[in-house]
Order: structure tokens, then C-alpha cells, then sequence
């Protein structure tokens, strides 16, 4: 298992080199529509680096993060109220949030299962859903998987067309962009 509780720091300055120009143009995109004042998670937040992109996508949000390694969450920007909590189990009431954005985190969650429940639990009725991670059909995302693998951690990692069937059965409409090999997901409830 990756030690991600004292690996903070490192994500903290060097986490946002995974994030290309488009991963965050889709990002900016999907945040547009939203006002203000509207409740976003981010789940396995790490440090935040996901939320600070949608932060300069769109900063007049209410921005939330739930990790379970605490020492990632402290390197978190200010305006990120913080929790600590697994996927599987989040420490939120029904139809607590408009969004729920994952960046690199899903690929790390013991029960992908459990963690799609929740996630429809915490969002409100319409909600959206907004997922960055690598295509393990690809040269490099195997790569990553394999590597993924050697540390202990579950790597559960998709190709997009099965994460878009996966969301479809929990009621998503849901739209894929294939950025090489990685790609976001866009999904409404």
C-alpha cells in the first residue's frame, strides 16, 4: 500500500503535472453551468489539486473534500473544508452536494461499489458526476495499472466504455472524452 499519509508534500508540488490542458478544459466545461454557492466534493481530494482547477474554473462555489490520509489533506488550499473519510463510507447527509468531481481516485477505492452508492447518496437529485483517471486499455494506462499493482494498491482502473456502463446502471447519463491515454467523464443523475 502506498503510504499516502506522508506523502503529501510530494502530491502537494508535484501532483498537477498529471493534469493536461485538456482534462482541464473538460473540467472548466462541466463547472460552468454552475452560479454560485453551489456544494462540490471532491473525493480522494489528496491534497487538492483537483479542486484547485475547479477553483479557477469556477471560485464561487462551496468546495468539499473527503480523503482517509490525513497528511494529504493538510497540504489542502483554505477555501477546501476538508473530512476525513473513504469513499465507501462518507461522512455526509443525503443530497448533500450539486457535484462530485474525482481526480486520479477512483482507481484507489477498495469497493467501487460501495462508492458509487455513496456517491448517489450524497448528491442531490440532479447532480453531477465529474471523473479524470487513466484508460488501462491503453499502452501507458496498463503501465500505470501494473505499477499501480507493485505498491499494493487495488488499482482498479477502467477503460471508459465499461466506467460508462458501470455509471449508466446507477442512473448516470454520462458522456466520455478520450484524452489518449487518459480520459474525464460527465455524467448527470
Amino acid at each position: 500500500m502506498m503510504p499516502f499519509n506522508n506523502l503529501g508534500f510530494v502530491f502537494k508540488h508535484f501532483g498537477s503535472i498529471i493534469y493536461s490542458k485538456p482534462i482541464l478544459e473538460d473540467l472548466c466545461l462541466f463547472l460552468q453551468e454552475f452560479t454560485d454557492k453551489e456544494s462540490v466534493l471532491d473525493i480522494g481530494a489528496g491534497t487538492g489539486v483537483m479542486s484547485e482547477f475547479a477553483y479557477r474554473c469556477n471560485d464561487r462555489l462551496k468546495f468539499v473534500a473527503v480523503d482517509p490520509a490525513e497528511g494529504m489533506l493538510k497540504y489542502a488550499p483554505p477555501y477546501l473544508e476538508t473530512h476525513i473519510g473513504a469513499a465507501e463510507a462518507m461522512p455526509f447527509e443525503d443530497g448533500s452536494f450539486d457535484a462530485v468531481f474525482m481526480g486520479e481516485s477512483l482507481h484507489h477505492f477498495d469497493d467501487i461499489d460501495a462508492a458509487l452508492g455513496e456517491i448517489v447518496r450524497v448528491l442531490k437529485e440532479g447532480g453531477k458526476l465529474f471523473i479524470y483517471d487513466f484508460d488501462r486499455g491503453t499502452l501507458l494506462g496498463k503501465c500505470v495499472c501494473f505499477m499501480e499493482r507493485v505498491f499494493g494498491e487495488p488499482a482498479n482502473f477502467y477503460e471508459p466504455a465499461v466506467l460508462k456502463e458501470e455509471l449508466e446502471s446507477y442512473g448516470f447519463s454520462v458522456t466520455v472524452m478520450k484524452h489518449g491515454w487518459r480520459y474525464t467523464v460527465s455524467a448527470n443523475l
